[in-house]
């Protein structure tokens, strides 16, 4: 893993600015350090030195395009380690010689979230002699780099690339941003089956999302959810009914029996948790 520094990493084509990074407080064990690597930090002095250099003008490498995740959303549960891919492309005359990313979370001021790459440098692949895209990857821990609920949302991505000839780099902590959610879950039940046509079905279920602070499951509360409904014959589901969970996230309501078909609550998401569909409940209908 790369070496973590107490400032944070530089910004801009020209200036330094740093982000500001609290250390975790002593004997907390559930916060990660968040100390965040400058750019001379991650691509040696040299290019620092060539840019501040009186010599002729150097070119500073030019990022087109970077990806997180596969462009998907990051979706933490509450124990599993989640390790996903980002990369980085970007041209220079010479080429280039290695990228960065990184994701961080919360303001210029104070960063109360990091993640860094597993790797000392990325891995380059060119397209062309000036053109490469370089991939890192990034393993995310719940209870450690997520220790927080509030830190699902949205996060700052940080990228950087050096030249070819390591005459220069480019960096910016403001390059993107990338989404981390906490994983939910979502179930139903359509009761009583088999049912007599007209009689009432009572649909019930619970939807919850990953806690990162207690390692569970808790219900997510006051959330439209969609109750659905596809009939025996039919490859369509329909929406019925929306409804809200609860206190506790449990959810429950009752229409009536018509026809055979299955049953199943759907939640659209939010901007910390992602959508979620059960699978449908067959109720046969007598």
């Amino acid at each position: 893993m790369r070496i973590r520094a107490t400032v944070a990493a530089v910004s801009g084509a020209l200036a330094l600015s740093a982000l500001a990074v609290p250390a975790a407080q002593a004997g907390d064990q559930a916060v990660p350090n968040l100390d965040k690597p400058t750019a001379a930090e991650v691509f040696g002095t040299g290019a620092k030195t060539s840019r501040l250099s009186a010599r002729a003008a150097v070119t500073t490498p030019v990022i087109s395009k970077v990806v997180i995740n596969g462009g998907k959303d990051i979706v933490v549960g509450t124990t599993a380690e989640k390790k996903i891919t980002v990369s980085v492309t970007a041209s220079h005359p010479s080429g280039i010689a290695d990228g960065y990313i990184d994701l961080w979370h919360g303001t210029s001021s104070e960063l109360d979230g990091a993640l860094i790459p597993n790797e000392e440098a990325a891995t380059c692949t060119h397209s062309s002699a000036t053109t490469a895209t370089c991939k890192l990857t990034i393993t995310i821990l719940p209870g450690y780099d997520l220790y927080k609920n509030a830190l699902a949302g949205t996060w700052h991505v940080t990228a950087g690339a050096l030249a070819g000839d390591e005459s220069d780099f480019a960096w910016n902590d403001y390059q993107t941003t990338a989404r981390v959610q906490r994983l939910s879950k979502l179930t139903v039940n359509a009761s009583p089956e088999p049912v007599k046509k007209g009689a009432t079905i009572t649909a019930t279920g619970k939807l919850s999302r990953a806690n990162w602070e207690t390692g569970t499951y808790k219900g997510y509360t006051a959330q439209p959810v969609k109750l659905q409904f596809r009939k025996k014959t039919s490859s369509t589901y329909s929406t019925v009914k929306t409804i809200n969970s609860n206190s506790t996230g449990a959810l429950k309501t009752t229409v009536k029996a018509s026809v055979d078909g299955y049953w199943r609550y759907s939640f659209a998401g939010t901007s910390t948790t992602p959508a979620v569909t059960t699978a449908g409940d067959f109720v046969d209908v007598k």
